[in-house]
């Protein structure tokens, strides 16, 4: 793969016209339901839309184009017998990692995989919700980087900047989003791999606390760090995703109860204790935040200070958290890889990955999960006073420690240098995900080059509603969603371009 590609744009500042202008989840949900439009109108424009950006994108890896043409017509018929869904009738993706009958589980391998023989338990509970499932989008070959590429499916790129990459691993949900190619997505994260993108894209992104949303068939992603997510531009919609895909499967051995994500939205957090974290948790390379990094996060502290909150700089105590990531990230990785019908077409740092995974097995994986406890007490003593800890409410840190890289930065390098230059990148998500606790990116503005960076809203276990409320009050401050990549074709993005 090479980053020199024609369809990358170049050149000064100012885009005639933004990617789109299509409704949101909940704005598509309420023209249907007031019969202002039709459920066929709008996954047809949707899959016009993703047909359109192929060359230039490249989101998705598969569509349903005839079954959810289909499924918008029979929608459309309960729509006027006057059936009411929190989803019915609205276009949506679901990332390639997740199982939709019918259609193969690649989660961006190549080689031929059989089709799904059901629903994941997620897929389930959108469609029961009236979801009309239009494709499945591109991720990086097993979830491992944060960058979606591959030889399978070729590169996904940024709709701010085709020269750059979206992000990864839930690139593809991120991409077709952020350029209005559907309303909202669904994601999974297992270090970052729904915030990184939202990050890199300008969205809102939702890792929830682990079990919110099931990941049945799997009973515990990836060793219990990887869940379900969703992807929005606006807080209201990436909430009501998540409502609808949210609940468990009978299988499933994490079921936080059940929380109300919307009402959570439309909700003052009341005046909060938030600390600012700059510094990233130890992972032994160079991560100090680039400067406009720097600047943006800082800038959104501000905001929250003037929006009548107390925040102050905070140090969390990370301790060794990398040692309980390593090992099950790993093993999750060889348990997939593994499966895999013809591991000679995986790429070869998925197969030393493989190894590494094998090797650190068994008892090891098993020490590192037994380590939660501790790390739960350790990092929520920076939540909870009765423990002799400081009452923070809300922990703020920068999404990545740098804006998005270009697509083709990390060919060729091995796999340790691949590691070595995630883990510089993105050094401040995957603690979360070892503690399995919530967390939301937040659009915290651009770069001088017009490449937007996020901020993470972070709390303890099962604190999804006040980040959820925290995240709506700064998006109504600083109406993020009026801004929209360039047209295809257009030049990038500029923050001083008047839009």
């Amino acid at each position: 793969m090479s980053s020199a590609d024609p369809t990358e744009r170049t050149g000064p500042s100012r885009p005639e016209e933004p990617y789109a202008e299509e409704p949101g989840l909940a704005d598509s949900a309420r023209e249907l339901a007031e019969g202002r439009t039709s459920s066929s109108a709008l996954v047809a424009a949707a899959l016009a839309r993703i047909e359109a950006s192929r060359p230039t994108l490249n989101a998705f890896r598969q569509l349903r184009t005839e079954a959810a043409l289909a499924e918008a017509a029979e929608a459309d018929r309960r729509l006027e017998a006057g059936e009411r869904l929190p989803l019915l009738g609205v276009p949506v993706a679901v990332k390639d990692d997740t199982d939709v009958a019918g259609m193969p589980t690649y989660f961006g391998c190549d080689g031929a995989l059989p089709p799904a023989t059901a629903d994941s338990e997620a897929v389930r509970r959108l469609r029961a919700a009236g979801a009309v499932i239009v494709g499945k989008t591109n991720s990086c070959e097993l979830g491992q980087w944060a960058f979606t590429e591959g030889p399978a499916f070729g590169c996904t790129r940024n709709p701010w900047n085709t020269a750059y990459t979206p992000g990864g691993s839930s690139g593809g949900s991120a991409a077709a989003v952020a350029a209005g190619l559907v309303p909202a997505a669904l994601g999974s994260d297992g270090a970052g791999s729904i915030r990184i993108p939202a990050a890199w894209t300008h969205l809102v992104g939702i890792k929830p606390q682990r079990g919110r949303i099931s990941v049945h068939p799997q009973s515990d992603a990836f060793q219990g760090l990887t869940v379900n997510g969703p992807l929005a531009r606006t807080v209201a919609d990436a909430a009501l995703l998540l409502d609808a895909a949210a609940g468990s499967h009978p299988a499933d051995p994490h079921r936080p109860p059940r929380i109300d994500a919307s009402a959570a939205a439309r909700r003052d957090p009341g005046r909060l204790r938030i600390g600012v974290a700059l510094r990233a948790p130890l992972t032994l390379t160079r991560n100090a935040p680039h400067p406009e990094v720097l600047r943006a996060v800082t800038a959104l502290a501000e905001v929250l200070a003037r929006l009548g909150h107390h925040v102050e700089e905070a140090r969390p105590r990370y301790g060794l958290i990398g040692l309980s990531f390593v090992p099950r990230a790993t093993a999750g990785i060889a348990e997939l890889a593994a499966r895999h019908p013809e591991p000679g077409l995986l790429d070869p740092r998925t197969r030393s990955a493989l190894r590494t995974g094998t090797r650190l097995g068994g008892r090891v994986v098993r020490a590192a999960r037994a380590r939660e406890v501790r790390q739960h007490a350790r990092l929520g003593a920076f939540f909870d006073t009765a423990r002799g800890g400081h009452g923070y409410d809300v922990l703020l840190t920068p999404t990545t420690a740098t804006p998005p890289p270009r697509v083709g930065e990390f060919d060729r390098l091995s796999a340790w240098r691949t590691d070595l230059a995630m883990t510089s990148a993105c050094p401040y998500a995957w603690p979360w995900n070892v503690l399995g606790w919530p967390g939301v990116n937040v659009p915290a503005g651009f770069t001088c080059d017009g490449l937007p960076v996020g901020a993470q809203l972070l709390g303890a276990s099962r604190g999804e509603p006040l980040l959820i409320s925290l995240a709506a009050q700064l998006e109504a401050d600083r109406r993020w969603y009026e801004h929209r990549p360039p047209a295809p074709g257009a030049p990038p993005f500029s923050p001083d371009g008047g839009r």
